[in-house]
């Protein structure tokens, strides 16, 4: 790809976007350098559920802590968000609400690390309802564009050939232990942003599960692939569109359930599929019997070829 498509999408903002997050850990240390010598030899740095402090620092440990922390999430994330830039065609609407995310859950802990400074200077409270709520609308929103992301348009109406199914129930009961114990932080913990929190990692868990139990459903028709759950259309594949596909092996390293970042994505709760190579990406198709998705393909593109990679 050439400078001028690199630029028409957007990479030079959206790299320049990803080094200002760095500006973060640069902040912290100016506002401990601002008021250092008003610190108290021990911070209040935890609270309990309750609200109450149950875990204390010296100026020192916090404030390394704190830049640990943040260098941490910072590392990872501009791996994550390079990487996605390097993969993708094009920078799409996923890829800028997952900087997006990125920037609030940076946002989140240097207003957590800003607001433990006020706390030991003038006892001011800190904003848990506020962090929480912005946590929970940011974490909703952008779970809604990714699974909006990629779709693809819908295909023509046509006969269904057949549908293959591929779940993971197992899973879907192991995810249920953690989801209970979520639910019930949420109902007894009296802060309210604990309370969001914890009710939006319930939902998502909540989510997870379902979609585990329910499967991912792969809808054949002459006009190509479907990928549904839970009844929702998630991902459309046009026939005319698939390149060429074949059975592998899926890494358990790259998770399970909807994964994939740029133009490549996996609806996967296994360690087996199809991996599908279209005009505009890469579709990873999880499944048990692989051999039953590669046919069922061969039947919509009339490939005739031999067993391994069909080029369509």
């Amino acid at each position: 790809m050439n400078n001028a498509a690199h630029n028409s999408d957007g990479r030079g903002i959206y790299k320049a976007l990803v080094a200002l997050m760095w500006l973060a850990p640069a902040f912290i240390a100016f506002r401990y350098w601002q008021v250092w010598n008003q610190l108290p030899e021990r911070m209040v740095t935890h609270f309990g559920a309750n609200g109450q402090p149950n875990g204390w620092m010296t100026p020192q440990q916090s404030l390394i802590f704190g830049l640990v922390l943040l260098a941490f999430l910072l590392t990872l994330f501009t791996g994550i968000l390079l990487y996605a830039a390097w993969r993708s065609r094009h920078l799409d609407v996923n890829t800028w609400a997952m900087l997006a995310l990125f920037y609030v859950i940076v946002g989140v802990v240097t207003t957590i690390c800003d607001s433990v400074l006020r706390y030991n200077l003038s006892g001011t409270s800190i904003p848990l309802g506020a962090i929480g709520g912005v946590l929970f609308v940011s974490i909703f929103i952008f779970v809604a564009l990714f699974l909006g992301a990629q779709r693809g348009s819908e295909l023509p109406a046509s006969a269904v050939i057949t549908e293959e199914t591929h779940a993971a129930r197992l899973l879907a009961i192991v995810f249920a232990i953690p989801t209970a114990a979520m639910i019930v932080g949420a109902v007894t913990v009296p802060i309210v942003g604990i309370k969001l929190t914890l009710a939006a990692a319930a939902l998502a868990m909540i989510g997870a599960a379902g979609m585990a139990w329910d499967g991912f459903h792969y809808v054949f028709s002459p006009a190509g692939v479907e990928v549904r759950t839970l009844g929702f259309r998630l991902r459309s594949i046009h026939a005319d569109d698939i390149r060429s596909y074949v059975s592998d092996r899926w890494n358990a390293l790259g998770g399970y359930g909807i994964r994939g970042i740029g133009s490549r994505r996996a609806y996967v709760w296994g360690n087996r599929g199809v991996r599908i190579r279209t005009s505009d990406g890469e579709v990873f198709l999880g499944h048990s019997e692989p051999e039953k998705i590669v046919r069922d393909l061969d039947e919509i593109t009339n490939h005739k070829g031999h067993e391994g990679t069909r080029s369509i």
